[in-house]
C-alpha cells in the first residue's frame, strides 16, 4: 500500500535528550576511518577554537538513525514497510558542529511524500538542536520504501 501524500507536513514529537560523549565521538570517527586529532584530543579541538572534541560531519547519522528512523517506522499510520526501507540520500546544513557535552534533540518533519514506478520516495527534515532550542544541523534524507513484490 502507498504511502499517503497527506502526511506531508507532519511532525512528531521532539525526541528524548541524547548527551553527545568523547567516546561516541572518537568510536565513530574511528568507524569511519577518521584519526582527525580534533575527533579525539581536546588540547588539539582547543587549540583550533572549539570548546571541547569535535564530532565528524557525518556523525548526525546516529540522531537520525535513533531517532527519525525509530518515529517513522513506529508510526503504524504512516505504514512504512522497514522490510523494503532502503536509504537513497542524505543531506547535512550545519549551523555550528556537534561537540562533546551537547545535549541535543531532533525534530522529524515528513518534507515529502512521492511514489515513482511503484516505489515511494519519503524525505525527512530532520531538525537537531540543542536541548535548550538553539540549531546545530538539519538533516535531510531520502528513504525509498520498494514495491511489494507481485
Amino acid at each position: 500500500m502507498p504511502l499517503d501524500p497527506a502526511y506531508v507536513g507532519h511532525v512528531y514529537p521532539r525526541s528524548e535528550v541524547y548527551e553527545v560523549g568523547r567516546a561516541k565521538i572518537r568510536e565513530f570517527a574511528e568507524s569511519i576511518g577518521d584519526d582527525h586529532p580534533m575527533y579525539r584530543d581536546v588540547a588539539a579541538a582547543q587549540a583550533a577554537g572549539h570548546p571541547d572534541v569535535v564530532a565528524p560531519p557525518t556523525f548526525a547519522t546516529i540522531l537520525f538513525g535513533r531517532y527519525a528512523m525509530e518515529d517513522i517506522v513506529n508510526d503504524e499510520k504512516l505504514g512504512v514497510d522497514y522490510e523494503r526501507l532502503v536509504h537513497g540520500d542524505m543531506k547535512f546544513a550545519y549551523e555550528r558542529p556537534v561537540y562533546a557535552g551537547d545535549r541535543l534533540t531532533v525534530t522529524t518533519h515528513i518534507a515529502e511524500i512521492d511514489t515513482r514506478m511503484g516505489n515511494d520516495f519519503l524525505t525527512l527534515r530532520s531538525e537537531i538542536d540543542t536541548e535548550a532550542g538553539d540549531r546545530v544541523v538539519t538533516a535531510l534524507s531520502q528513504l525509498v520504501i520498494r514495491a511489494e513484490e507481485a
